[in-house]
C-alpha cells in the first residue's frame, strides 16, 4: 500500500524559510512532485524531481526560491522554500505517479500523478 506523509508546514513571516518533507512508503517512483492549493484557488504544480539523474522542474512562480530534492535511501522528497511571500500560502501536497510509470508527460500537471499525501498547511504573513 502506497502512503505519502508530509510534514514541515507552519506559519512564517514573509522573507522566511520552511522545509517540507514527504516520506513515501510502499513503492519507489521514477519521479515525485510537490503541488499547492492557495485559498480559493485550484491546485497547482510547484516542483518535481526524477529519481534517476535528479532532474528538477519548477513553476515560474517559485523558480530560484524553492529547491526540491530526493533522498533515495530514505525514500523521502523535500521542498526547501526560501524567500517566502504571502502568495506562497496554501496547502502543500506531495504526489507520486502510478506504480511502474516510466514516462512523464508534464511533471507539474496533476494528470501525471496517482498518489497524494494528506497535505500540510503553509501560511506566510506580511
Amino acid at each position: 500500500q502506497v502512503q505519502l506523509v508530509e510534514s514541515g508546514g507552519g506559519s512564517v513571516q514573509a522573507g522566511g524559510s520552511l522545509r517540507l518533507s514527504c516520506v513515501i512508503s510502499g513503492a519507489k517512483f521514477k519521479w515525485m512532485g510537490w503541488f499547492r492549493q492557495p485559498p480559493g484557488k485550484e491546485r497547482e504544480g510547484v516542483a518535481a524531481v526524477t529519481s534517476v539523474g535528479s532532474l528538477t522542474y519548477y513553476s515560474d512562480s517559485v523558480k530560484g526560491r524553492f529547491t526540491i530534492s530526493l533522498d533515495a535511501a530514505k525514500n523521502t522528497v523535500y521542498l526547501q522554500m526560501n524567500s517566502l511571500n504571502v502568495e506562497d500560502t496554501g496547502v502543500y501536497y506531495c504526489a507520486a505517479p502510478n506504480v511502474g510509470a516510466y514516462y512523464m508527460v508534464d511533471p507539474l500537471q496533476e494528470s501525471d500523478y496517482k498518489f497524494w499525501g494528506q497535505g500540510t498547511q503553509v501560511t506566510v504573513s506580511s
